[in-house]
């Protein structure tokens, strides 16, 4: 399995355009999310951190106008990027991987791709392939890699997210066989992350420690640092040791045929939340829009679901933003109390509204047996609102707006950057921040990129 990721990443091939034009997209929807998370606490006071620590100013900090280390811009672009949990899922290709236990693939890449990239001038074409290989690895890893490992308690955006980011490093510092290989096996010894730590400050750190240690772990291979050359593989091998197991079938002769970017493809998030619920924060807003309801007119809403959302979803009364991002009751009690549930509900304040927590109130999980038997692949649940007049109207739902089966709208993703990054830059700025994303591939440098990311 090492061998056919090294060999991937040799490929001299360029990704067919329909590749490439899907990856800019998802680029776009990554430097909104890394945009919108700058502002955050977490980001902040990672920053403040990187300042003190101080090193050579190789690469941008998104958001902020400074530079740090390569490794210390990974860390940083990472964190923000994943700081909201707006950034994108993989999606599952077979019954047996749990919808949420793969990655959000973006993030850990693009940060990782976006520090080497700036520090070596590379052009925009050849981080948009730096950033296509990166993805193809971590999300083919991510299939491959038996559900145990999320099961017990992995953060799969943070182990595997670490290997997306060594292999965009690893194309952009143009590492030959043997670095690749030791890249690979000092990027096994650097992965962790735990899922106890979602809801606090670290989950999204997780991103960041990724990118970095993606970074780190090819800058050292580049120096001749050694590690085992197989370290994917075997008894004593990551997939063995910290998964349970491989299924082979999923990564050999797997790796860009097809690329996951075209197939399953992956969902671009429309709530900055964990995915898991989003599928019934739709549901439940087509209900209140199309019977222009409100907290008033509704009893109770009850979520019927498999262990598999209720159980990464199990903050029932979250005390802040972040617990808020992993709460069905918060999600759904936004839905319904401002037909919404964008950045701008996702904070400590609201959460703690009065009226927020007496609608939260009328918010109900049960675990449905039926509902977990169809599968865990997708994100299945069933809404029922309960209204005052006695009636009760059901809504089953397994997908969201934002994955292939309901793609966004080109307008969609490009509001959706414009409110990210309205945080951060002005009109003009964003503007010009998309046109320059959009023609990624005719930029010379992708400095004339980073350039414009910083704090205006």
């Amino acid at each position: 399995m090492t061998a056919e990721v090294v060999e991937f990443l040799l490929w001299e091939d360029t990704p067919p355009i329909e590749v490439m034009n899907k990856a800019v997209d998802h680029i776009v929807d990554g430097v909104a999310v890394m945009l919108a998370g700058s502002r955050t606490d977490c980001v902040k006071k990672l920053t403040d951190f990187v300042r003190e620590k101080g090193g050579k100013p190789s690469a941008t900090l998104i958001g902020f106008d400074y530079k740090a280390p390569s490794t210390d811009a990974a860390l940083v672009n990472g964190t923000s990027g994943h700081a909201d949990d707006y950034d994108d899922t993989q999606l599952s290709t077979s019954p047996d991987r749990i919808y949420g236990l793969l990655t959000h693939p973006t993030v850990p890449v693009l940060a990782s791709a976006l520090a080497i990239g700036e520090a070596t001038s590379c052009s925009g074409s050849e981080l948009l392939e730096a950033f296509v290989a990166g993805f193809e690895v971590e999300c083919k890893l991510a299939e491959a890699i038996k559900p145990e490992h999320y099961e017990r308690g992995f953060h799969t955006t943070a182990t595997i997210g670490t290997f997306g980011a060594m292999a965009a490093s690893g194309r952009l510092l143009g590492l030959g066989d043997t670095e690749l290989r030791y890249a690979l096996g000092i990027a096994a010894s650097l992965s962790s992350g735990i899922r106890a730590n979602f809801g606090t400050m670290t989950k999204p750190l997780h991103a960041g420690m990724a990118a970095s240690n993606g970074v780190t772990a090819c800058m050292l291979a580049r120096r001749g640092f050694t590690a085992d050359k197989d370290a994917l593989d075997g008894r004593w091998g990551f997939m063995e040791i910290l998964g349970g197991g491989v299924d082979p079938d999923k990564i050999v002769g797997k790796l860009g045929n097809p690329f996951t970017l075209i197939h399953p493809g992956a969902s671009i998030k429309m709530y900055p939340c964990g995915s898991l619920g989003q599928p019934s924060m739709d549901a439940l807003l087509e209900v209140v829009q199309e019977e222009d309801l409100g907290p008033e007119d509704v009893r109770e809403i009850r979520l019927r679901a498999g262990p598999n959302i209720l159980e990464p979803l199990r903050y029932s009364k979250p005390v802040d933003g972040l617990q808020a991002k992993f709460s069905l009751q918060f999600g759904l009690a936004s839905i319904l109390l401002r037909w919404r549930a964008g950045l701008r509900e996702y904070t400590t304040e609201f959460v703690n509204d009065p009226e927020l927590r007496r609608t939260m109130g009328k918010v109900k999980t049960v675990l449905d047996t039926d509902v977990a038997k169809q599968g865990v692949e997708r994100m299945r649940s069933v809404v029922e609102v309960e209204l005052r007049d006695g009636r009760v109207i059901s809504r089953s739902t397994d997908t969201a707006r934002g994955t292939p089966e309901k793609p966004l709208r080109d307008h969609e993703l490009d509001d959706k950057f414009r409110e990210c990054a309205g945080y951060i830059l002005d009109g003009d700025r964003t503007e010009e921040v998309l046109r320059t994303i959009r023609d990624i591939y005719k930029i010379p440098q992708i400095e004339m990129l980073t350039s414009l990311l910083a704090e205006a």
